[in-house]
């Protein structure tokens, strides 16, 4: 999973406050207030640190900007720094991004490395200026090649996704490690994706799970969540439940709506936890209400079977429905179900159908079987024998073993198809192949009648 975090370093940086020189009483205050008012720009600056910061005068954000704005008009970059943040945070000025950019890019040019990553966030995000991803990248680079591990890991960002840049996994792999070898989480993390999936790097899973696990115990979500699916899956590591239990929790209790939903899948299914369906649903819901779709699909079950909540049909039908509009397959062919039992919401054939209909276009084999069934049996259609056997014919080959069987009948009787007694028990033979034992008594059937 990929990860381009997009920061913006709204402080003032440490060069100012280092130089900034303080009052120790009432008298230096007042040299270095005069020494402002004369336009001595290192005094004018020092000042606007002052009330920047409430110390030795009361915080005034307007009277820093005053003072700032002073010390940059000489020329003074940390105090162009300083002022450009004051109009992106909108202390002790209206908050104006384009003003932001002006004062950062003064800086910029004058090799603040800084507000060259910062500039470059305001041409990735278009705050201030029109987006625009090679000028990010130019200013990402300046920055990165000063060291800033922030302005790495984005310039490693663009070249993974080829914003700005011409794709370039080794150029990606070489700003993310430069960071990660800053201890830069998000670039570690990065790092352990391009090692996963063999970018730019020959692909090496103990090497991923190294990086994953670097920026997982510095606390990075995703990261937690990159390592939780290698110890479940067993890839770079020994497969552990447990450990896998403990960094999708991690990452779940930061909010991240993927470990929520396979945390939810370890109670429900008893890895690496005991198990329990309350817990399952807790997590199932949290995911869901973030909009991730398998998640809802899941809660909508859990209410539709009674699982760890008590049963309720409409907040079954109600989550399903949400997921279905996401183009949930699953989802889809299970709202079907809904409408066609008249759990949940008014019994509905043609609701059923549109449903159906949606899930089977995209290769749903259940929903492709039941929709054979509705056009058989003239259920929310009008009756079509010769639509219900490709419906069938569709899930069948997907090896749906209600299909197979239903599709050995339409051709034992010659319903939508033209009759054909050794394709019929050919289809009872897949279907009882598949487990079906009405389709395992009908082919021993045709077996002994000669067919």
């Amino acid at each position: 999973m990929k990860q381009t975090v997009k920061w913006l370093a709204a402080t003032l940086i440490a060069l100012g406050l280092n130089q900034a020189v303080w009052a120790d009483d009432v008298s230096d205050f007042q040299e270095m207030l005069q020494a402002a008012e004369q336009g001595n720009a290192q005094a004018q600056l020092d000042l606007g640190v002052m009330y920047y910061k409430g110390e030795g005068v009361r915080q005034d954000y307007a009277q820093a900007v005053q003072w700032f704005r002073k010390a940059a008009e000489q020329g003074d970059a940390q105090a162009k720094h300083n002022l450009g943040v004051m109009y992106y945070e909108g202390q002790g000025v209206r908050q104006d991004y384009a003003q932001a950019v002006q004062w950062y890019r003064k800086a910029a040019e004058q090799g603040i490395a800084q507000d060259q990553y910062n500039l470059g966030v305001m041409y990735e995000q278009g705050q201030g200026v029109r987006q625009d991803d090679a000028q990010a990248a130019q200013w990402y680079r300046k920055a990165a090649e000063q060291g800033v591990a922030e302005a790495q890991h984005n310039l490693g960002g663009m070249y993974d996704s080829g914003r700005g840049v011409h794709q370039d996994y080794t150029q990606a792999v070489q700003w993310f490690r430069k960071a990660a070898e800053q201890g830069y989480a998000g670039a570690q993390n990065n790092l352990g994706k391009m090692y996963a999936n063999g970018q730019g790097v020959r692909q090496d899973d103990a090497q991923a799970a190294q990086w994953y696990r670097k920026a997982a115990e510095q606390g990075d979500a995703y990261a937690q969540f990159n390592l939780g699916v290698m110890y479940e899956s067993g890839r770079g590591v020994h497969q552990d439940y447990t450990q896998a239990v403990q960094w999708y929790r991690n990452a779940a209790e930061q909010g991240h709506a993927d470990a929520q939903f396979n945390l939810g899948l370890m109670y429900d299914q008893g890895r690496g936890v005991r198990q329990d369906k309350a817990q399952a649903v807790q997590w199932y819901r949290k995911a869901a209400e973030q909009g991730i779709a398998k998640a809802q699909v899941n809660l909508g079950a859990m209410y539709a079977k009674g699982l760890g909540v008590r049963q309720d049909y409409t907040q079954a039908v109600q989550w399903y429905r949400r997921a279905a509009e996401q183009g949930g397959a699953q989802a889809q062919s299970n709202l079907g179900w809904m409408y066609l039992n008249g759990r949940g919401v008014r019994q509905d054939y043609a609701q059923a159908v549109q449903w159906y209909r949606r899930a089977a276009e995209q290769g749903d084999a259940q929903a492709q079987s039941n929709l054979g069934w509705m056009y058989l049996n003239g259920q929310g259609v009008r009756q079509d024998v010769a639509q219900a056997a490709q419906w069938f014919r569709k899930a069948a080959e997907q090896g749906d073993a209600n299909a197979q069987y239903n599709l050995g009948v339409m051709y034992t009787q010659g319903q939508g198809v033209r009759k054909n007694l050794v394709i019929a028990k050919e289809w009872y033979g897949k279907a009882c192949d598949n487990g079906l034992q009405q389709g395992c008594d009908t082919y021993r059937k045709f077996n002994q009648a000669g067919y």
